[in-house]
């Protein structure tokens, strides 16, 4: 561990004027106790771990990140100049489901038949049931421990009928869900104490708060019984193919399926609510954080679609209504930070910003606002390419980390699991979290060895690749899921598969399949047996 990340200096007062000042104001604080501030003075012996978890936001939405970026971050480039800043930090996949699978496991998502792929709001459980997750090691460690905002991950809907399918029903919007009974297989039962949940992606029904597995607002109606199909002034874009003609579609990026919703849920308020939830957890957590330290796991609904920025935000950016919605969730981080500084908890709290995946931001966007969301890498979410799955992460723990830095190996959302581990002297039980391997040192000052070596990508079109040391190599030809052409048919004595530098070609632009063939067979051979959990290396 460094010196320099551990030494942290008293400030000292230079003169007997200003220490008899000082002094002077604490006896007045001492009378007015409501305008003490809620300082406090030992630390727990494990810190506080708020992760804020956005969606679909790329590397280059973080305007400190990208030189190049029109979107602004304040409060994120904050963390930058306060923490250290993974460079090479990628999920454990290109699309929501099977990423959010991965860190809260610590397994690669194809794994699991149902966690590999993106489900919808109905979906059963994709978390097998018993399995260890951070909550839950976490929770075993004396934290108490909260989910609040998207999950994504199934739940146990309980049906009208008694029968085992919820789904809605085409023709009527309306699904086979009793919202009357409490579900299962939801956060609660993976290790989270509280939980105030939407169920998935906020494009996806049902539109709905539940708490603690108990749907806020039981009486449903139909998105479209609120909001108009379609506005005077709409004009379809390249998105208008993920709906049909009874989904809600105002422009681009303001769109979200037909499907049931709570009578009492607005679907422009959901951000706004998860953030104020997670908020108030940590007003509630802070007071009792000496004796029993907090876990928050707070998964954003943005800036994942619809575009929904809050009205203070709306026309503040020059990137549109995208723009102006990266600004509210910049500002959620904000929050979060105040919080903290208000309870006196920011020293011993580790703050961690991170997002699902790539952002999902085609050429299109990119040609029309001049701002690249994965600024510096191919492709976007879904892709296998970097684009898919490179995330901004950075963490900040002042009683640790004094001063700002960059880890520039290879770092997965999946390894949280094992550095949580460390940090709570804890092992993971067997066959839990095997594709986990431990950051732990990197928060403690080793910045210049890699604590992985290789990492296997997934694609939202089932395409996988594999990157070690330098080399990345991909199991087919395309993209393998949003950037067309995501699968194109080898040609005769062309190559099969792809292989790329990424050392001297970052962007993914020349194929060596053909001058590497040892290459391409040694990663081909590397891929499956991490595939097969024959070997992590």
């Amino acid at each position: 561990m460094s010196d320099q990340l551990i030494n942290n200096p008293m400030n000292r007062f230079k003169t007997k004027t200003i220490a008899l000042t000082i002094l002077l104001s604490l006896c007045l604080a001492e009378q007015s106790p409501a305008s003490k501030p809620d300082i406090q003075q030992t630390k727990p012996a494990h810190p506080n771990i708020v992760f804020i978890f956005a969606d679909d936001m790329g590397y280059g939405d973080v305007s400190g990140l990208n030189p190049y970026a029109r979107t602004q971050t304040p409060a994120i480039d904050q963390l930058i100049g306060e923490g250290i800043t993974f460079t090479e930090a990628h999920a454990g996949a290109s699309v929501c489901t099977p990423s959010r699978y991965g860190l809260l496991t610590g397994r690669y998502a194809f794994r699991s038949e149902d966690a590999a792929r993106g489900i919808w709001g109905f979906h059963k459980p994709v978390i097998e049931p018993g399995r260890e997750t951070l909550a839950s090691l976490l929770k075993s460690a004396g934290y108490t421990t909260a989910c609040i905002g998207k999950w994504h991950l199934g739940l146990g809907w309980q049906t009208k009928d008694g029968s085992a399918d919820p789904d809605m029903q085409a023709n009527t919007g309306y699904s086979n869900v009793d919202f009357s009974k409490i579900i299962t297989g939801g956060p609660n039962d993976y290790g989270f104490d509280y939980s105030f949940i939407h169920p998935a992606s906020l494009d996806i029904p049902p539109y709905m708060f539940l708490k603690n597995h108990e749907v806020i607002d039981p009486d449903v109606i139909l998105t479209t019984d609120y909001y108009p199909i379609r506005q005077e002034n709409t004009q379809y874009s390249w998105d208008k193919k993920h709906t049909d003609e009874q989904d809600v579609y105002w422009e681009k990026g303001v769109w979200w399926r037909q499907g049931e919703m709570s009578k009492s849920f607005h679907i422009e308020d959901c951000h706004s609510e998860i953030v104020k939830e997670g908020v108030a957890f940590i007003e509630r957590q802070a007071k009792n954080s000496l004796e029993t330290p907090f876990f928050l796991y707070l998964p954003l609904t943005g800036p994942h679609t619809p575009w929904v920025p809050e009205e203070q935000f709306l026309g503040k950016s020059s990137v549109g209504v995208y723009g102006d919605f990266i600004l509210n969730i910049d500002d959620a981080v904000k929050q979060v930070k105040q919080a903290l500084i208000r309870h006196g908890i920011t020293e011993n709290t580790i703050l961690i910003f991170s997002s699902d995946n790539g952002g999902y931001w085609p050429q299109e966007e990119i040609e029309l606002y001049a701002h690249d969301s994965n600024q510096g890498r191919k492709g976007q979410k879904g892709d296998v390419w970097d684009g898919g799955h490179r995330v901004p992460l950075i963490i900040s723990w002042p009683a640790k980390i004094k001063q700002p830095a960059y880890y520039d190996h290879l770092v997965s959302l999946i390894d949280f699991y094992a550095t949580l581990c460390d940090l709570t002297d804890q092992n993971p039980r067997a066959n839990e979290a095997e594709d986990s391997f431990s950051f732990w040192k990197v928060l403690n000052g080793e910045m210049e060895k890699p604590t992985r070596y290789s990492m296997v990508h997934h694609s939202s079109g089932g395409y996988y690749g594999i990157r070690n040391g330098e080399w990345k190599f991909i199991d087919g030809l395309g993209s393998g899921g949003f950037t067309h052409p995501s699968k194109l048919s080898p040609e005769e004595k062309g190559p099969k598969g792809q292989l790329y530098n990424l050392q001297s070609d970052a962007l993914e632009s020349r194929n060596l399949y053909h001058q590497h063939p040892e290459k391409v067979k040694e990663l081909s051979e590397l891929m499956k047996e991490i595939i097969n959990n024959d070997d992590n290396p």
